[in-house]
């Protein structure tokens, strides 16, 4: 004779943001549960990134074979079958699932940040190819936002290979993107 048990409550997820770094929602912690809806988990993770600008961003996760899915608001967690299948513990990807039209028209330096991240992301991972002269002049943008103006004291020649661009990145490219970052105010 089979058991027919209640499906447990639990609920333990990270979440990687775009910044590569985790937040982690727990049953214990935020009270997160199977039968929460999707939209409760999407508020935590909006509220932890100060998110205003929040209909371009969405939660997405991949299913044992790797198809990926984006979490519906309206369903409860437990709804999402192919998320539920795959743990616990459950991961869930923070992401763009809308682009704005005019990204001038952002108005929040947030939202405007977690698309720059998106873009850098999708270049880096081969999911948005571009051309080099491109690719160096987006390098340098990234420079210039995570050092800020070139300075020959702090920035020595090749600084640019401890970071990261394009999935096949070449020493050419570097040097593209050093010389366009010198020229960046």
């Amino acid at each position: 004779m089979g058991c027919f048990c209640a499906v447990p409550e639990e609920f333990y997820c990270e979440v990687l943001l775009l910044d590569e770094s985790k937040l982690t929602l727990t049953t214990q912690q935020q009270g997160i549960k199977k039968s929460t809806k999707g939209s409760i988990v999407l508020d935590h993770v909006f509220r932890h990134i100060n998110l205003v600008e929040i209909d371009y961003f969405g939660l997405r996760y991949c299913d044992r074979s790797h198809q990926t899915y984006w979490l519906d608001p309206a369903k409860t967690l437990a709804e999402h079958k192919e998320l539920i299948n795959t743990g616990p513990p459950y991961t869930l990807y923070f992401g763009i699932k809308f682009y704005a039209e005019d990204p001038c028209k952002l108005k929040e330096e947030i939202t405007r940040y977690q698309f720059f991240l998106q873009v850098k992301q999708d270049v880096l991972q081969g999911r948005l190819p571009c051309p080099v002269n491109i690719a160096a002049q987006l390098g340098a943008y990234a420079m210039q936002s995570e050092l800020g103006d070139y300075d020959p004291y702090k920035h020595t020649a090749g600084y640019v290979s401890e970071y990261r661009f394009v999935p096949d990145q070449k020493e050419e490219l570097e040097e593209a993107i050093e010389r366009i970052h010198k020229t960046l105010m």
